[in-house]
């Protein structure tokens, strides 16, 4: 399917006239799944065990957090068992959520103070934050037929922003999730930090993973990942 690409900083994409339709979610299918959803045995079965260890926890599906009038829709994988699992926020608690955080501050996406817990006066400005997989996964690793389960709650939040313009994903397995939730191929537009492809729509913005492990050796550094949001923002004032 004909598509755009272009890399970060090479200016605004042009509109396509044969990209795919916005996808539209069943009507039957929500946005966010219940807390106790029970579509995937081995994330219930793994779920069970975090709410006996730690009953305090949050240990269900962490729903998306942001503006429902959010232009900017930032995409990652799974919730990390200390992370959103046990706080029931996306990206809150774990070392992912400090830059991620602190870049949407940074970038006018976010106001208040992130404080690593679902009560601190963080809020988010024409953001939002799902994953595509909304229970944590053992290892942090779900499995193929898991995306694929979880799927339509990532294709019914993508119809529930009217306004959105620009996705950013974290990491190349949230950029198929998001690219079949659309009703493409995984494969549809290319991988690589800072890669743009114009399609359904919107403005897909690819970027590293903001895990811990591309933090602390480089691969991924604070300038490289706030150039992202700020590409993002230059897209949506386009």
């Amino acid at each position: 399917m004909p598509a755009s690409y272009t890399k970060k900083g090479a200016g605004a994409l042009p509109a396509l006239k044969d990209s795919p339709a916005v996808p539209i979610a069943p009507k039957t299918v929500v946005a966010e799944p219940p807390r106790d959803c029970p579509l995937c045995p081995r994330l219930v079965e793994y779920r069970g065990e975090n709410q006996r260890q730690n009953p305090n926890w949050f240990n269900g599906a962490a729903p998306s957090f942001g503006d429902p009038g959010a232009r900017l829709l930032v995409a990652g994988l799974a919730p990390g068992r200390t992370g959103a699992n046990r706080t029931g926020r996306p990206f809150t608690g774990d070392g992912a959520g400090v830059i991620l955080y602190e870049t949407l501050l940074r970038t006018g996406f976010a106001t208040g103070r992130y404080e690593a817990r679902p009560d601190d006066t963080l809020q988010l400005v024409d953001c939002m934050i799902t994953n595509a997989v909304r229970c944590a996964p053992p290892g942090n690793k779900p499995l193929p037929a898991e995306e694929a389960t979880c799927r339509p709650f990532l294709t019914a939040r993508l119809a529930a922003l009217p306004r959105l313009k620009v996705i950013v994903t974290l990491g190349d397995v949230s950029r198929r999730n998001v690219l079949k939730a659309m009703g493409l191929s995984g494969s549809a537009a290319p991988p690589g930090h800072g890669v743009e492809a114009a399609l359904g729509g919107y403005v897909i913005l690819n970027s590293y993973h903001c895990s811990r492990l591309n933090t602390n050796t480089g691969r991924l550094t604070p300038a490289m990942f706030e150039a992202i949001f700020r590409r993002a923002r230059e897209i949506i004032e386009s």
